[in-house]
């Protein structure tokens, strides 16, 4: 059976092959499995073959109305996936950069009813459709530098309402346009004005989380953990009651402060802790010892200017399994790019380039629970495959601030071209 298409002669192809089972750890996340002078044979939408380009040619792959694409001097690597993304919403606060610049903390810019808080209101003035314009731009800025897959946030409702909106909204996205896009549930985002936090905690509990389950629209829920936001013991009820209802978990743990976040996360075995920058180091060994990937977000970090990251390096050498993502949202990261995430990884969480890989496909698979399907470059996955543009893959964080992204391929199909895009 003749592959739809080949993509042959690539320098060096990351298959990524190896971790599909489980997420790569330590010394593992620099084993990328390349191939040297790769191909890949995508038929119906999957991989069908991978090997060396002799060995496909000499296979039998190419027919007459096979697709070839030669990645002759490129590099070859899976679809990027982005593990966490608020990237639903509507409006923007470039308003708050000037507070940001005078030190303004961000709670502090919550408490005065911008923030979180901010984009909640906007985005309940608009209506559907310019809320999905809104998010159409930012998915397809994704998909142009390399982003097959992505995991979306609610969380800019906190209302039932709203927040089922937002959830039938990704569905409908996900629907109608190219990336395949994973729906987590977080109306505890953030406590909004006429509640205190026992009361809207309550809310989510009683009121909100058994109709979202009963809804189907979401896989994950997560939870904003942080002193002034969630406590521990708001945290862990939210949680608690979400896994009762059958949803994966996830946590935003120790982003601000040192609160026992990461600790929580491995006493509830949460699929992923996501930001971490103050973990301690207790915590780091409980994530370690119960398997609970790390989701690193160095572009927030570089944004907020704080000069503080992840402690990524303790992270693996303890045996956590970490991924890197975008944090797409419209305060602490309005970015849409992996490869400006995977930079900043290499230069300020001190990752290698094959760590930092690892990070944002097979581990970041892991994360939103996708990597039986995408992640890695192997027989039986999705056809999910990026041509970059680059001679090596220590180019790629080395040279930043443009697209490296030549082609895109999604299920076996060009979806992104930079040889058509202007």
């Amino acid at each position: 059976m003749y592959a739809d298409i080949l993509i042959h002669s690539a320098d060096m192809m990351a298959t990524m092959m190896g971790h599909s089972g489980c997420p790569a750890r330590g010394e593992g996340m620099s084993e990328i499995s390349p191939i040297k002078d790769g191909a890949v044979a995508i038929r119906e939408g999957k991989i069908t073959a991978i090997g060396t380009t002799e060995e496909l040619l000499a296979g039998g792959c190419v027919g007459p109305e096979t697709i070839q694409i030669c990645a002759k001097g490129k590099v070859v690597t899976p679809g990027f996936v982005d593990p966490h993304t608020h990237v639903i919403y509507a409006g923007s606060r470039e308003n708050e950069l000037s507070l940001k610049l005078k030190g303004v903390p961000y709670l502090e810019i919550l408490k005065q009813g911008g923030g979180i808080l901010s984009t909640v209101r906007s985005t309940k003035q608009a209506t559907d459709e310019e809320i999905k314009a809104q998010t159409s731009r930012r998915l397809q800025t994704m998909l142009s530098l390399g982003t097959t897959t992505a995991e979306v946030k609610s969380g800019y409702g906190l209302t039932l309402e709203e927040e089922m909106r937002a959830l039938r909204l990704i569905k409908e996205l996900d629907n109608e346009q190219v990336i395949d896009l994973v729906s987590t549930f977080m109306g505890a985002h953030a406590v909004p004005p006429g509640y205190n936090e026992e009361e809207f905690t309550n809310y989510l509990i009683n009121d909100v989380l058994p109709q979202i389950a009963a809804q189907g629209q979401a896989e994950f829920c997560d939870v904003f953990c942080e002193p002034g936001v969630f406590s521990l013991n708001s945290s862990e009820r939210i949680l608690a009651k979400a896994k009762q209802l059958h949803f994966k978990l996830k946590i935003h743990a120790d982003e601000l402060a040192p609160a026992g976040g990461a600790e929580l996360a491995a006493k509830l075995k949460v699929t992923s802790a996501e930001h971490l920058l103050q973990a301690s180091d207790e915590g780091i060994a409980a994530l370690a010892k119960q398997g609970v990937i790390a989701v690193l977000l160095p572009s927030t970090s570089f944004n907020l200017a704080k000069n503080s990251y992840a402690r990524a390096r303790a992270m693996i050498s303890a045996g956590v399994p970490v991924a890197l993502a975008t944090d797409s949202n419209p305060g602490s990261s309005p970015t849409e790019s992996m490869p400006l995430v995977i930079t900043l990884a290499c230069l300020y969480l001190r990752l290698t380039p094959e760590e930092a890989l690892t990070a944002v496909t097979i581990n970041a698979a892991h994360a939103i629970g996708k990597s039986n399907l995408v992640g890695s470059l192997e027989v039986g996955k999705q056809g999910d495959v990026l041509i970059l543009d680059v001679p090596n893959l220590n180019y790629l964080p080395y040279h930043f601030g443009s697209n490296p992204v030549e082609r895109v391929i999604k299920r076996g199909r060009v979806v992104w071209s930079a040889c058509t895009s202007s």
